[in-house]
């Protein structure tokens, strides 16, 4: 298999989930709580939309394995897996706010290769292979660059939520949130994007599973950026994620965040 049939393909999935979804956007639709001590919705159009990709992952390829949030795993031990989140940013989607997305990654022996980040209500199309990442979308497309920062004090940080974090690690985020320029909240998948697009320096999340962070490793790196754990370990499994454009920043973040 040749990068340009897995690119191909990955828009492939990127379209037919993106037709499925866009339907229930902005509509009333039913919401179900996956969490039994939190508010962790999910939707008919997160279902319908991981079943289509499903679908089409096992007839183009019945070898390869599939880890989604909604249907759990199935054969996780193959040399490729899929890894699926339909619906990145399932609260902004019921409220309306379109700062969501389709995650699509493609791993090869646990290491993602490849990764889309879809926007389909804003059209937008964010791909990485690692090498390079690129952007397609109403404005046209172009290459992905991650932009230079010298350090924290200069440095756009952005997470989803402290209140998503754990009482000691919303403790460590406020160091970063003291040093940085300037800190905002919400995102979810949209702001590794707007890092490997050069427009902030810094992501710093907790409690990530492998299919929140997965296919965005590739858009990332590929933009010449750096994902890791806050301890510096590869970040495809999830946990305790740092994002950076510059080394620099991910280097004074990782200090302040393990003080």
């Amino acid at each position: 298999m040749t990068v340009i049939d897995f690119t191909a393909f990955i828009g492939r999935l990127a379209t037919a989930s993106g037709e499925t979804i866009l339907p229930f956007f902005r509509t009333s639709l039913s919401i179900d709580n996956k969490s039994a001590s939190d508010f962790d919705p999910v939707t008919e159009a997160d279902r319908a939309a991981e079943a289509v990709m499903r679908r089409l992952i096992k007839a183009n390829f019945p070898q390869h394995g599939i880890v989604g949030e909604e249907f759990g795993n199935e054969r996780e031990d193959a040399d490729y897996v899929w890894v699926l989140d339909p619906i990145d940013g399932t609260k902004s989607f019921i409220a309306g706010f379109p700062i969501w997305g389709t995650l699509i990654a493609l791993l090869h022996k646990g290491t993602p290769v490849f990764g889309m980040m879809h926007q389909p209500y804003i059209g937008e199309r964010f791909l990485g292979d690692s090498g390079s990442a690129t952007y397609a979308g109403p404005t046209g497309a172009r290459k992905l660059t991650v932009r230079r920062c010298s350090s924290l004090k200069e440095a756009t940080a952005y997470t989803t939520s402290p209140l998503l974090m754990k009482e000691d690690d919303r403790a460590r985020f406020q160091r970063i949130e003291g040093a940085a320029k300037l800190t905002r909240y919400g995102g979810d998948c949209y702001s590794y994007c707007m890092l490997a697009a050069g427009h902030l320096d810094l992501v710093v999340e907790t409690e990530l599973k492998a299919y929140d962070i997965a296919a965005l490793i590739p858009i990332v790196t590929g933009a010449g950026g750096i994902v890791t754990t806050w301890d510096g370990k590869p970040a495809q499994k999830g946990g305790r994620i740092i994002a950076a454009g510059d080394p620099r920043v991910h280097e004074a973040a990782m200090k302040l965040l393990n003080a």
